[in-house]
């Protein structure tokens, strides 16, 4: 095979891609020392929550860590995304969270992808946020959920490594429950220009759940998606965020790429579709650092 000329912008690009990719073929993350679970917020639409919960958490187990995806998002894209039948006949994070059922007994096997389970999201969780106001402890039913699932798995020799919480873009109950459940925030920021004005006031209700609710939250990580090098727009929203959170936000960035939006419609994340692309390989780099981060302290 004659070798590559990369005297031009896309043959660079392409040679960049496979040494990308034949560094993270065959590669396992390293395990953290206990289960770290991430809820992945922004309450702006549109900014890859889904898409980055999916990615990351198929990046995870396809290098060997064992996953655990919840959808709290009544549209069910997360579940649609790993494989996972959704329909409204389907036991699903509603029945958890409305009806105490255990989160083992709706927890489901990601066909595609070895080493992730997903508890998936019905169209009744449409109708949660009204249901859960008269419930008792409201706000920590998720939480209990998934510690008691987490405390049998780990007595079974079958530790959860990473536990990703996919939310709805609002902060109702359904986020709250998602916040109070984990010690992490994980928050996607599309490169534009209203994305710093969302963030502060995600910041904001952050903030107040950690106040009343949940002291251990923290945000550990932010990931800059759709982002395309070639406009000013997006380097500059970039260089804003990295400066406002310097350890915070991933060096990987996740460009603008059709690959990642066509995905979803086969029913898998971009990382089984096609693994190659430069959207997988950013979403794989995102994981890699995110579970290195997480063993480095």
């Amino acid at each position: 095979m004659p070798e590559l000329d990369e005297s031009t912008p896309l043959a660079a690009e392409i040679m960049r891609d496979s040494n990308r990719l034949r560094r993270m073929d065959g590669k396992n993350f390293p395990k953290p020392e206990s289960t770290r679970v991430l809820t992945v917020a922004n309450q702006k639409g549109g900014v890859g929550k889904t898409t980055t919960t999916v990615n990351i958490a198929a990046a995870m187990a396809g290098a060997g860590l064992s996953v655990l995806v919840i959808d709290t998002d009544p549209q069910g894209n997360a579940s649609t995304a790993l494989g996972i039948p959704h329909n409204p006949e389907v036991d699903s994070i509603y029945d958890v969270l409305v009806s105490d059922f255990e989160l083992a007994d709706v927890v489901q096997q990601s066909p595609e992808i070895d080493n992730l389970v997903c508890a998936p999201a019905t169209i009744h969780l449409a109708g949660a946020e009204i249901e859960l106001v008269s419930l008792v402890a409201r706000e920590q039913r998720l939480s209990r959920a998934l510690d008691t699932y987490l405390s049998a798995r780990e007595e079974a020799g079958s530790r959860v490594d990473y536990v990703l919480i996919d939310c709805p873009p609002s902060l109702g109950l359904l986020t709250v429950n998602a916040f109070v459940a984990a010690k992490e925030v994980l928050i996607p920021i599309q490169c534009e220009y209203y994305a710093l004005e969302g963030l502060s006031q995600l910041l904001n209700n952050i903030s107040l759940i950690q106040k009343h609710l949940n002291p251990q939250l923290s945000i550990s990580t932010i990931l800059l998606t759709m982002y395309d090098g070639r406009t000013n727009l997006s380097a500059q929203v970039a260089a804003e965020v990295r400066e406002h959170f310097p350890n915070e936000v991933l060096r990987a960035a996740v460009p603008r790429s059709v690959r990642i939006s066509e995905a979803p419609s086969y029913s898998q994340t971009v990382i089984t579709y096609d693994r190659s692309s430069s959207g997988a390989l950013s979403y794989l780099e995102a994981a890699e650092e995110i579970a290195e981060r997480g063993t480095n302290g």
